[in-house]
């Protein structure tokens, strides 16, 4: 028997996950939108404003839209969404490719379907490759160029005694914390990579940068230095001395900071199902499932709310927003699942809906 989806709420969980996220939700004054004339929406304050650009790249038949779940952006611009995909529609890319004006350049990644997820641009020696995180009957991390041709994939690294037989030679689409499901990528200063396994055992994956396993850390537990749904994570090396890493602890509703062994160093509260996290700068974006993109400083003290819809998402228990866009409304979001800065500040947000939404922040100040 085919196990539930841990990451899908029932009408109570839903209720009870939101109800404790309420008071340090509401207890952040929202930034809502604003216009400046009929056609431009902006969200946020101060030097923290952007025009908000719903369904900014262009896909063109064949391709369809399905739910769309990160973004990645590449030295010259491009940018790189990935989306779960159908698993019964294997033919369908699941990877699409935009020029920096959202025209559609290519479309790659069949592999995926039913099961895409991460997605991040790595540049190493001159040239860049995107790393992929795959879930659900796939069960996959993955290194590819920039055209969709495979250098490596690796399935459950069972020297790490987190998995079930057979995860990483037959793998199911079954749940549970014995099972491999990658979420996300993060790179370390050394060249080693971090894989958040934030749906299968909960917890974070070393690898070197051919993908050979080193260690792990973490676990499900109570959210110091161990995790509940560890959807997201980065590396923040803001600090050059002491890079740390961050991991989107999503049903605790928080971001842990822990070095880069593994020992938890301070938690950060006040979000609302955070699904990861990308560093610019000074500045760190959190997108959360919870209908916001939180900007934090250095301090890591938030900055700007953008574009914060959340008292309406922790109002719809049955999540049937994402199904509905006549409920969406320009400047608000719905369910961002995954954020990344351009080269100009702006911001690519990608939301958990069902007909697939990415959004740019076009930065104005």
């Amino acid at each position: 028997m085919q196990k539930r989806p841990t990451h899908v709420l029932t009408r109570r969980q839903f209720v009870t996950t939101s109800a404790v996220a309420s008071a340090s939700l509401l207890a952040a004054p929202a930034v809502h939108a604003t216009r400046k004339s009929d056609s431009q929406v902006i969200v946020g304050t101060g030097e923290h404003q952007f025009e908000a650009l719903h369904h900014w790249p262009q896909l063109p038949a064949p391709y369809t839209w399905q739910t769309t779940h990160n973004v990645a952006v590449d030295r010259a611009g491009c940018l790189y969404v990935i989306h779960e995909g159908d698993a019964a529609k294997p033919d369908h890319p699941a990877i699409f490719v935009f020029d920096p004006a959202g025209r559609f350049l290519r479309a790659f990644g069949q592999q995926f379907q039913g099961g895409g997820h991460g997605i991040e641009v790595r540049e190493e020696s001159g040239q860049e490759f995107l790393y992929v995180c795959a879930y659900q009957q796939v069960k996959a991390i993955a290194k590819l160029d920039l055209h969709g041709e495979l250098v490596w994939w690796r399935h459950a690294p069972m020297q790490s005694g987190r998995y079930a037989a057979g995860e990483d030679t037959n793998p199911q689409k079954i749940w549970g914390r014995d099972r491999f499901m990658p979420t996300n990528f993060a790179f370390l200063p050394d060249g080693d990579l971090l894989v958040a396994d934030g749906y299968g055992a909960y917890c974070i994956h070393r690898y070197d940068k051919e993908g050979q396993w080193k260690s792990c850390f973490g676990g499900p537990g109570d959210g110091t230095g161990t995790f509940d749904t560890p959807h997201g994570v980065w590396v923040d090396a803001r600090d050059a001395r002491v890079p740390r890493v961050v991991v989107t602890d999503r049903a605790h509703h928080t971001l842990q900071l822990l070095s880069v062994a593994g020992a938890h160093e301070a938690t950060l509260d006040g979000f609302g199902l955070p699904a990861n996290a990308d560093i610019q700068g000074d500045l760190m974006v959190v997108p959360e499932l919870l209908g916001r993109v939180s900007l934090l400083g250095r301090d890591n003290q938030v900055v700007a709310r953008l574009g914060d819809n959340s008292q309406e998402i922790r109002g719809d228990t049955s999540f049937a927003i994402r199904g509905d866009a006549g409920r969406w409304k320009p400047g608000y979001f719905v369910h961002p699942h995954d954020a990344c800065f351009a080269a100009d500040g702006s911001i690519f947000v990608a939301e958990w809906v069902a007909t697939g939404r990415v959004t740019k922040l076009r930065k104005l100040s």
